[in-house]
């Protein structure tokens, strides 16, 4: 650390060098906040997070139950341990609450008075956060599985929608209407994600093993179905071309450059791609184990170096790194099977949830005391305090 520092101050080393050694150092020494508990709210199973973009200081959490709860992640008692309370409910008594599962909650990218959700209900809402009531609700003819709006959008507010239709849809809303509709898949749609880089590319998932990347401008919309052999000719006659995987694709997660894209499925297999050229980068995770039905949402580190990607697998958390495939570590501590991963970037730390209906907060673990260099040692006749008091002097 202090040659880091050393280094920045002389100009030898780039200032972003420190932060990003840091933040993997920290990443690297994950583990469960013993002194930290997040409220239980949720009488089952929890299936999506999403923390704001803006403080990062309020969480929402959408379960099984129906019910949405938003946290205040703050240690505001100052105290060394403490429980992070829910500010607010929609809970079971509330008139707008989904009557099905929540499967996605996400913040308006730019302010913390919105936050939308959406609902095996077929609904999508969006949330006034001061009142708590929705401002406005899509209905759609099928289960709703996955929502998104662009984290960086500054000439559309569009919401990409994946339901039990095979049309990808999107909402507008300054409108308050579905302005688009994405044709090309051909089962229902389980996952969606728009770039970090570019706010007109969307990317989608689907239960028919392929996943494609669409530019909303183009009449033709799609630009890429990606293929898992590179366009050459499968040696299994049974693998149909232009596939991702060899199973339901339940899992979509941009690299925070938008460089790459990240896909999961239900062959379990995790696999890296370039999101311009469609390329399978061919980066092998080994095993990932996943046997959901539905959306799997897993999260990419920021500011690491190498970047590190989260991904549920079980009851654990697996963590890889990004470009080389080395499974790092595994995180336990959920009692069922994990749905969701949501990673906060500013501090270093992980949230998960699942089936067990409890929320986890993984830190990173404190720095080992620096080894005292002077014990056992007589001090430098050039340090030792030779100040003394006029008593002293004249005694």
């Amino acid at each position: 650390m202090l040659s880091f520092l050393s280094a920045r101050q002389t100009g030898l080393d780039d200032p972003l060098r420190l932060r990003r050694a840091e933040s993997t150092r920290r990443v690297l020494s994950l583990e469960l906040n013993k002194d930290k508990d997040i409220e239980r709210i949720h009488g089952s199973g929890i299936n999506t997070l999403d923390i704001e973009p803006v403080e990062s200081r309020y969480m929402l959490s959408g379960g099984s139950d129906g019910v949405i709860v938003l946290y205040d992640l703050e240690n505001l008692g100052g105290k060394p341990c403490y429980t992070c309370k829910a500010v607010c409910t929609v809970g079971r008594s509330h008139p707008d609450v989904h009557k099905f599962s929540v499967e996605t909650v996400q913040w308006y990218p730019y302010d913390t008075g919105m936050f939308t959700s959406s609902s095996f209900d077929k609904t999508l809402k969006i949330w006034d956060t001061n009142t708590l009531q929705p401002a406005d609700v899509f209905n759609f003819e099928g289960t709703v599985y996955s929502h998104h709006m662009s984290p960086i959008a500054t000439k559309h507010l569009l919401i990409a929608v994946g339901t039990r239709s095979p049309k990808v849809q999107l909402c507008d809303l300054k409108s308050g209407s579905c302005s688009h509709i994405l044709q090309g898949h051909k089962q229902e749609v389980l996952a969606v994600s728009w770039s970090p880089r570019n706010e007109y590319i969307l990317a989608t998932a689907s239960a028919d093993s392929r996943v494609k990347l669409w530019d909303v401008r183009r009449a033709s919309a799609c630009l890429l179905t990606l293929d898992q052999h590179n366009g050459e000719k499968s040696k299994v006659s049974s693998e149909a071309v232009n596939t991702a995987h060899n199973g339901r694709v339940n899992g979509l997660c941009f690299t925070t450059d938008g460089l790459h894209l990240l896909t999961i499925g239900t062959d379990d297999r995790m696999r890296l791609w370039n999101s311009f050229s469609g390329e399978n980068t061919l980066v092998n995770y080994g095993k990932v184990f996943n046997e959901s039905r539905k959306g799997v949402k897993f999260a990419v580190s920021r500011g690491c170096s190498p970047e590190f990607v989260f991904v549920p697998y079980s009851s654990t958390i697996a963590v890889y790194s990004v470009y080389s495939g080395d499974l790092i570590t595994m995180l336990k501590g959920h009692y069922s099977s994990v749905d969701c991963c949501v990673f906060q970037p500013n501090f270093q730390e992980l949230y998960t949830c699942g089936r067990d209906g409890n929320i986890l907060a993984w830190v990173p673990s404190l720095r080992e005391p620096e080894p005292d260099d002077t014990s056992g040692k007589s001090l430098n006749p050039a340090y030792q305090d030779t100040w003394s008091s006029s008593d002293d002097e004249d005694g």
